[in-house]
């Protein structure tokens, strides 16, 4: 509901409210609220229910500087696990995926897809710490793919990085596998902030 605007950044709601709209009790209602808040998409108000946090520039900002690292050192140590084509068949079908969307103008499958590359880069870096702190952020990443989808340009060189990134993790090149991510999430990071500056999302 966060995602699609049904709940739209800046609104207040009450718990019984929520309850009401999603036809349960109000106790799984408040345990959502809280992790939602620790994902940094509402804030918990007491006895005023809770308030849906704009999602802003600067936000994907920091977010992006933490995925950019963490991310890259999980791109080098799956180089360094010496993976078989096997154990890296689910990598690939994402990088085909995304051509084969890119190929149908498809954007959604394309976003879709590309979830899935980087939360398989993830597994493959096999630091379950990392994986923590990713997924923390991985709600945000989502809402603020939602926002600008429709608005961004075709992801031609997303996916050429993509591509470079699991040949680079195919032949054990941590280095390349390291620098190649680093510089395609800046890139996104660069990207996103853009066009979120350019709704009008700039501060907190």
């Amino acid at each position: 509901m966060i995602f699609s605007g049904e709940l739209a950044a800046g609104t207040d709601h009450l718990e019984a409210e929520l309850a009401a709209r999603l036809g349960m009790s109000r106790t799984p209602v408040r345990d959502a609220t809280l992790i939602l808040a620790s994902q940094g998409l509402l804030e918990v108000r007491p006895r005023k229910g809770v308030r849906i946090l704009t999602l802003s520039a600067d936000d994907m900002h920091e977010i992006y500087e933490v995925l950019t690292e963490l991310e890259s050192l999980s791109a080098a140590s799956a180089a360094r696990k010496n993976y078989g084509p096997k154990d890296l068949e689910m990598l690939a079908k994402t990088v085909t995926d995304m051509e084969t969307a890119l190929a149908e103008e498809d954007l959604q499958a394309w976003a879709n897809a590309d979830e899935a590359f980087h939360s398989e880069l993830v597994r493959l870096g096999g630091n379950r710490r990392i994986a923590s702190i990713v997924e923390n952020f991985n709600d945000q990443v989502r809402r603020a793919r939602a926002m600008t989808l429709k608005i961004r340009p075709m992801p031609h060189q997303s996916s050429k990085d993509h591509s470079a990134l699991f040949q680079a993790i195919a032949r054990g090149d941590a280095t390349a596998a390291h620098q190649i991510h680093w510089q395609h999430r800046d890139s996104a990071r660069q990207l996103i902030t853009g066009l979120l500056e350019q709704l009008g999302l700039r501060h907190f």
